[in-house]
């Protein structure tokens, strides 16, 4: 994945997000044995985090009547500390130059290249 965001309810290979350059992804009961703590970071959910869940889930159910999806949203406020947050390393750096930049009223492009350059 190279950008946007993926919810994922069902069970991960190993070395999950190997691959992963940009972005975010959810994923049900995450086995973090199975992701590379060097290319990645687990985050906490925070509350745009819990209402975007909330919210894929919701349409997920309504439009092909998953049973997880059910399951989930019958105890939701339970359900949603069930679900890990991953995000490549680079990306969160490049996200994190671009905020400052703005917030300092810097070129954001250039703080983005500098911050994808090391």
């Amino acid at each position: 994945m190279t950008g946007g965001r993926v919810v994922v309810l069902g069970s991960i290979g190993r070395n999950f997000a190997a691959g992963m350059s940009g972005g975010v992804a959810y994923v049900l009961d995450l086995p973090t044995q199975r992701i590379n703590p060097e290319m990645v970071d687990l985050d906490p959910l925070d509350d745009q985090d819990r209402a975007f869940l909330a919210g894929v889930v919701a349409r997920h159910h309504a439009e092909t009547g998953s049973a997880v999806a059910h399951a989930l949203l019958a105890d939701w406020e339970a359900a949603v500390d069930r679900f890990g947050k991953v995000m490549p390393k680079d990306f969160k750096r490049v996200l994190a130059a671009q905020a400052a930049a703005q917030r300092d009223g810097r070129d954001v492009d250039e703080a983005i290249m500098e911050a994808a350059h090391g």
